[in-house]
């Protein structure tokens, strides 16, 4: 039974007891049960989520348009089964849709062409652009984007 219980360690007593009868060990469950305990070979609980320590600064409502835009993509399939996404920046103080640019690739060059556009457009951005998990971003660094 340990050897068993060794090499296949997510394994409780009765996926144990399945094995054994397997190797032609035939033994009550019961028995089984009180051994595997008595041997403390207790199939460990796997730990929980791991949450956020202490509390959350909260977000700045921003007091005016063009001070922060949130940037997030989302994403779909079509019928025949090809993904796409879709980037979306929104102004956080009008929560206006600044652009939606879609596409089955978005490179992070795409990305900063499109936001550049943007910028063109609706002139110099007073503070950040906030991101969700974008990887896509991720190379930009603090001093572009």
């Amino acid at each position: 039974m340990r050897a068993v219980a060794g090499e296949r360690r997510r394994f409780g007593y009765r996926r144990i007891h399945i094995m054994l009868r397997r190797q032609g060990i035939v033994m009550n469950q019961k028995k089984l049960r009180r051994l595997y305990r008595e041997e403390k070979l207790q199939v460990r609980r796997r730990g929980g989520r791991k949450r956020a320590l202490g509390t959350r600064r909260p977000i700045l409502v921003p007091d005016r348009i063009n001070v922060r835009w949130s940037l997030d993509f989302v994403s779909d399939a079509f019928t025949d089964g090809r993904r796409f996404r879709v980037l979306a920046v929104v102004d956080d103080f009008s929560r206006e849709c600044l652009a939606l640019v879609a596409d089955t690739s978005l490179s992070g060059l795409r990305v900063t062409r499109e936001l550049d556009a943007l910028l063109a457009i609706r002139g110099r951005l007073r503070s950040s652009v906030r991101r969700r998990y974008i990887p896509y971003c991720a190379w930009l660094g603090p001093g572009r984007w």
